[in-house]
């Protein structure tokens, strides 16, 4: 089963288009983890074109408030529908099972012990400021803890998060994770 696990970062915040609808915003770099290769991969919104075809062979898209956020955006500006691929959103699930959505850093904090190396808005800075291999360092590790989470949930039916002195555990239903859907092969781009 071709995983891939994504994280985007933008070029602009809600506050600079006005409203929060994610597919207002412009993307600066995608970074992705390809189960197949083992290969961390990082694209700049020119870039895009490389990606597809990676996206095209995948049985399942992986991210962290990806369905809500990094999706919709990336469809933007892909010639086809990233919807028709299975995605696994990790903070869906944590909201289906806890009722309320945790951030990412919180998660890693509980479940890995380990902190983000930044935050969204620090790289539309990077972004303003020229600074890309910044943004691509940070949304790859950023890949790493969604991937190290995803392998934890799966091993251990659970994650972790810190509330305030305490920690946590979310129990998560992950017995359709790894269910294989027919949707490797979308042929959505036009050849």
């Amino acid at each position: 089963m071709k995983k891939i696990i994504f994280d985007i970062e933008t070029r602009n915040i809600f506050e600079d288009v006005g409203k929060a609808d994610p597919t207002l915003l412009d993307l600066s770099v995608v970074c992705a983890y390809d189960s197949e290769t083992g290969d961390y991969l990082a694209y700049t919104q020119e870039e895009l074109p490389n990606l597809w075809p990676i996206l095209e062979k995948a049985d399942m898209l992986i991210g962290y408030n990806s369905d809500h956020f990094d999706i919709p955006i990336l469809n933007k500006y892909y010639p086809g529908d990233l919807t028709r691929i299975k995605s696994l959103d990790i903070l869906k699930e944590i909201k289906k099972s806890l009722g309320r959505r945790i951030r990412l850093n919180l998660v890693a904090e509980g479940t890995l012990g380990r902190k983000k190396t930044g935050n969204g808005l620090e790289a539309v800075v990077w972004w303003k400021n020229g600074e890309i291999d910044k943004i691509k360092k940070y949304c790859i590790e950023d890949v790493k803890i969604t991937k190290e989470l995803y392998e934890y949930a799966l091993k251990n039916g659970v994650l972790k998060y810190k509330d305030l002195s305490e920690i946590r555990e979310i129990k998560l239903d992950t017995s359709k994770w790894e269910e294989k859907e027919n949707t490797s092969i979308n042929h959505t781009l036009p050849f």
